[in-house]
């Protein structure tokens, strides 16, 4: 039988795991108070405050979003007129290659140059080649110099070639009417026949007299083609300015293009 002592003194044993077990759950719940102080922190100092906080959100916001979804790209030359003129902002679509879908003929790209138009990347300032490169991703400087953007005439297997008794790049055999080319422009002065290697395209500008592109590095590794990884995406809409808002199509000139024949063997 149990005395009052005994059930006393039990009494008093619980005491300190109850006092253990208060403290261990206040252990795991500390950052509560401390995520408490964040927020206030962040919501209270002020108009000031609050506003540089809405201006860091919206900045972080911008970076992601030009990053991985879609980068305004500030045209700098005239290599692609009349597709693009200097000064216009286009907008790329970072996703349209990520998902399985490659480049395709006609497709303007934007890419890094680095390895088959530039063989060493320039040196410079390290920091004002990072505040360059965050300016030019939101279209408010120009891109880097590795950076480049053409139009796509070749892919992996294409056999190119310039140019057949009508002056017309053949592709795979099949003469190309390009309509988008610069008003008085050839196609082409200098004469190419080139087999794409697989994973790699052939580019080229829409103003052809005035584009250093695929044809000028016909003598370097690679033989003027640029890998698909090095694509950065592709040139969907002119965002500014306003007057020339407008979808950038993939023009019809290609659609009769065979597929490569093995090695590229086309008459």
């Amino acid at each position: 039988m149990e005395t009052d002592a005994q059930l006393s003194e039990r009494d008093r044993s619980s005491g300190p795991h109850e006092g253990q077990e208060e403290r261990s759950r206040s252990s795991r719940t500390g950052s509560g108070p401390a995520l408490g102080r964040g927020l206030r922190w962040l919501t209270g100092g002020g108009p000031w405050r609050r506003a540089g906080v809405l201006v860091a959100a919206c900045l972080a916001f911008v970076l992601l979003l030009t990053a991985f979804v879609v980068q305004p790209f500030l045209i700098p030359s005239g290599s692609m007129e009349n597709t693009f003129r200097p000064g216009d902002r286009v907008l790329v679509n970072k996703l349209a290659y990520r998902f399985g879908d490659t480049p395709r003929r006609g497709d303007v790209i934007v890419f890094d140059g680095t390895g088959s138009f530039v063989q060493e990347e320039p040196d410079g300032n390290s920091v004002a080649a990072l505040l360059r490169e965050a300016a030019a991703a939101v279209g408010l400087a120009e891109p880097a110099e590795t950076d480049y953007i053409k139009r796509v005439v070749g892919v992996g297997g294409d056999r190119v070639r310039c140019c057949d008794k009508r002056g017309r790049i053949e592709v795979n055999g099949e003469p190309v009417d390009e309509d988008y080319l610069f008003p008085g422009d050839a196609p082409s002065q200098v004469p190419f026949d080139i087999v794409v290697p697989e994973g790699r395209l052939w580019v080229m500008g829409d103003h052809r007299s005035d584009s250093r592109d695929s044809r000028d590095h016909l003598g370097d590794p690679g033989g003027g083609t640029v890998p698909v990884d090095k694509v950065i995406g592709r040139a969907d809409w002119i965002g500014w300015p306003v007057g020339r808002w407008t979808g950038v199509d993939r023009p019809a000139a290609f659609g009769r293009v065979p597929e490569p024949a093995a090695g590229g063997a086309h008459g």
